[in-house]
């Protein structure tokens, strides 16, 4: 068929890629949040991905090509998690703490502060995973090894400046950051015994100047 030369021509509506990745956004944000309270309430084993498609309103081929599964969604509440709520993600945070702040009473009250910031969010979904096996052990593996390094980093900056007590060496010291941090103590204090976070992340500040530097 031929095309008359003098007839107008169509202009075609431009790509609109902007609402589409818009649309995206949201639609991970709403799987996202129906995963955690899903497996908050009913626990990782129970929640299906049927179930967390439904409750936001997507397709499960969505779900799966988003995230994966279960796993891939933990991993995406985690590290979402791990950010904190302030518009700079928390470990930044403490990152620039650490590099301007010359007290190191003031730099373990901060870090203490970003317990209390950080740890509502992911502690309760860490404490559903399994200790080992499978994916989600793995996933929980690799969560516990990223939290040890970060401690070993403000273990050896502390040491580095001749802040610990004296016969504290900085792996000694990045043990006890460790154990202040974890899931586990928070999950006691505030999940158990009814801590508020502002309570446990104080605690926490005050046990680690007791612990690591000099009276």
């Amino acid at each position: 068929m031929s095309v008359d030369p003098s007839a107008p021509s169509v202009k075609r509506r431009p790509y609109d890629s902007s609402r589409r990745s818009e649309q995206a956004a949201r639609s991970r944000a709403a799987v996202l949040a129906s995963a955690r309270a899903l497996f908050l309430r009913s626990g990782v084993q129970d929640t299906t991905v049927a179930t967390i498609a439904e409750e936001s309103g997507v397709s499960v081929d969505t779900v799966y090509k988003t995230f994966g599964g279960k796993a891939g969604l933990l991993r995406a509440l985690c590290e979402q998690a791990l950010e904190g709520t302030g518009e700079v993600p928390a470990e930044t945070r403490s990152d620039l703490l650490q590099a301007v702040e010359h007290d190191p009473r003031a730099v373990l009250r901060g870090l203490g502060a970003l317990t209390a910031e950080v740890a509502p969010r992911i502690a309760p979904l860490v404490l559903l995973l399994p200790v080992a096996g499978g994916e989600l052990g793995a996933l929980r593996s690799d969560l516990e090894s990223a939290r040890l390094a970060r401690m070993r980093l403000v273990a050896s900056r502390l040491a580095a400046g001749g802040r610990l007590r004296p016969g504290l060496t900085a792996d000694a010291a990045a043990d006890l950051l460790w154990t202040y941090s974890s899931p586990e103590l928070f999950g006691l204090l505030v999940l158990g015994r009814g801590w508020s976070p502002d309570r446990f992340g104080a605690f926490v500040g005050r046990s680690l100047i007791a612990a690591l530097l000099p009276d």
